[in-house]
């Protein structure tokens, strides 16, 4: 099943706007009773405008243009050109709600996951909304310091965490996902830390290509 375009807007003290794609897995709707898991992904900084085509450059969107079947609802909001994932945090929220309320989600799976801008955005989220995601993955990203990062990790301690990143990044560099490994590793963390010693900026592409990715989401689930 193709992914399909989209535009989300709500009132309410503003107006909450955002693009995205969403995907639904082969089966969905031949399968009327079944709840599925659903993926967050947040793009980087080179996706961010007002075509969604951008966004099919990578991640999971580019998993499906090229074919892949995953079984998850997919949904991929566009970030705004000039603008930053944490400028959209109510938006991200509104999108995320609607969907759960329109589709058949399983509300004990939903996953987070983000590169590079999307890598920050990814850690910014889940910190504001720890208990609902049920696992996270940033991919060369980092914690925002004026939020009080790293040490506002701590809330994601029991929050399964896979972090990947390239050691020879010079964009983002590895110093920052080591830093939120080695808080969330202070307070107690589930984290796991996967380094590509030759990778650069990009580690997402093998990441998103790695079928390990997919079934460690789905070996976590929130309590019921």
């Amino acid at each position: 099943m193709s992914q399909q375009a989209f535009e989300f807007k709500k009132r309410v003290t503003r107006t909450l706007h955002l693009r995205y794609l969403l995907y639904l897995p082969p089966g969905y709707r031949a399968k009327a009773n079944k709840k599925w898991p659903l993926i967050l992904c947040l793009h980087g900084a080179g996706e961010r405008g007002d075509d969604l085509e951008l966004v099919k450059k990578h991640g999971p969107p580019r998993c499906i243009e090229e074919g892949t079947d995953l079984p998850f609802i997919i949904l991929s909001p566009q970030c705004p050109a000039e603008t930053w994932w944490g400028d959209h945090v109510d938006a991200l929220d509104a999108l995320l709600k609607q969907t759960v309320a329109t589709h058949a989600v399983d509300t004990t799976r939903l996953y987070l996951t983000g590169l590079s801008m999307g890598g920050y955005g990814t850690w910014q989220f889940a910190a504001l909304y720890p208990r609902r995601f049920a696992a996270i993955a940033p991919i060369c990203g980092g914690g925002p310091w004026m939020m009080g990062f790293p040490q506002k990790v701590s809330v994601l301690r029991d929050v399964p965490v896979w972090v990947f990143h390239g050691a020879k990044d010079r964009v983002v560099p590895l110093a920052e996902s080591k830093r939120m490994v080695k808080a969330l590793k202070a307070c107690g963390g589930n984290v796991r830390f996967t380094v590509y010693p030759e990778a650069e900026h990009d580690s997402w592409t093998q990441t998103y290509l790695n079928p390990d990715l997919y079934d460690w989401f789905l070996q976590h689930s929130l309590a019921a």
